[in-house]
């Protein structure tokens, strides 16, 4: 070997095997960013006004991981366009941990059948982490514009008249829009969208009997029932609501067994987040709504709360994608 020694690796000293581990270990530090996540506040991004149903449920579920987490976590409300604006936000933060968004229905499933340019792409630009609500939907109808007591009786109606019954929403592309246009799609009946600018002035449309009936949130529905002015014939979530025990679904009273339709909310991260991060989120997200202090402040709110896995989110939103696009394009419905 021409008189050289060949080390294999035993020769180097103590000293300099310590040296060369810590320079790894500081590399390594280095690239994942030093400090172990999270190190810093996270900020959940809504994409509507401060105070509404999606807000608050952020909220309460922000409070709860930045308690898991002992890290602050912010609320940043970045409303328009229907959720397009904070949608965008999201899509362009770094994939760190340390941004997520609070989505609707309408954000990820809803505004890309409706729109043809959108600003994220919402299967490729978000990560899922879980969901959060599920928000119930019932069939109420005006005691006064409208004779039918059973479902079957408003079916019935509706296919003897086709187009001069009136539902109202909250506005166009809404849940209580799309949900009314899966009905029609569903049942073969045809009836006539009435817009409003909100859910408060298209529910009293159908209180005042100016509307036949409307696809309203349970929340918004059960102090009308009071008045004695509107009735409830069905809900249309895949089992009956322990707040109407009396009030069958829409699947058993016309045999529709897959029918349900509600909308829901769910928390996402920017694609290309850690594996490690979203599923320690979404781990922490589930524990928490499945306490009763904070499953029952949500149920205040008309919400259910879900929780469950990035997995499942997927498969949700997916399966989401395929039913509304049906709809949309059998109603042929189009962004305002």
């Amino acid at each position: 070997m021409n008189g050289r020694r060949v080390c294999d690796g035993a020769c180097i000293s103590p000293v300099r095997r310590a040296v060369a581990a810590c320079l790894l270990g500081l590399a390594s530090g280095l690239a994942a960013g030093q400090r172990p996540w999270p190190a810093k506040p996270i900020r959940i991004i809504v994409p509507f006004p401060a105070g509404g149903q999606t807000d608050v449920a952020a909220r309460l579920v922000g409070q709860a991981l930045g308690e898991a987490l002992k890290i602050p976590v912010v609320i940043e409300n970045r409303a328009g366009a229907h959720g397009l604006i904070g949608g965008a936000e999201a899509a362009r933060a770094p994939a760190d941990g340390y941004t997520l968004l609070v989505a609707s229905t309408g954000a990820v499933v809803i505004n890309p059948l409706l729109y043809e340019k959108m600003p994220y792409d919402p299967l490729l630009d978000f990560a899922p982490v879980s969901q959060l609500i599920n928000v119930p939907i019932v069939v109420m109808t005006s005691t006064q514009a409208l004779p039918a007591k059973t479902l079957k009786e408003l079916v019935a109606h509706a296919r003897a008249n086709p187009g001069k019954l009136d539902f109202s929403s909250a506005g166009n592309g809404g849940s209580s829009h799309l949900v009314a246009e899966y009905f029609k799609y569903r049942t073969g009946t045809s009836m006539t969208h009435v817009p409003f600018k909100g859910e408060a002035p298209a529910t009293e449309a159908v209180v005042a009997g100016h509307v036949h009936l409307m696809f309203n949130t349970l929340v918004s529905t059960l102090p009308q029932m009071k008045s004695g002015r509107v009735r409830v014939l069905a809900t249309t979530t895949r089992e009956r609501l322990p707040e109407l025990p009396d009030v069958p679904t829409v699947a058993e009273t016309l045999g529709l067994k897959d029918f349900e339709a509600s909308s829901w909310t769910a928390l996402y991260a920017p694609a290309g987040t850690a594996q490690e991060i979203v599923q320690r989120i979404s781990a922490q997200v589930d524990e928490a709504l499945k306490r009763p202090a904070l499953a029952g402040r949500l149920k205040e709110l008309g919400a259910v709360a879900v929780g469950g896995t990035p997995e499942q989110l997927a498969q949700l939103q997916r399966t989401e994608l395929e039913k509304w696009r049906q709809v949309v394009k059998a109603g042929r419905i189009k962004a305002d």
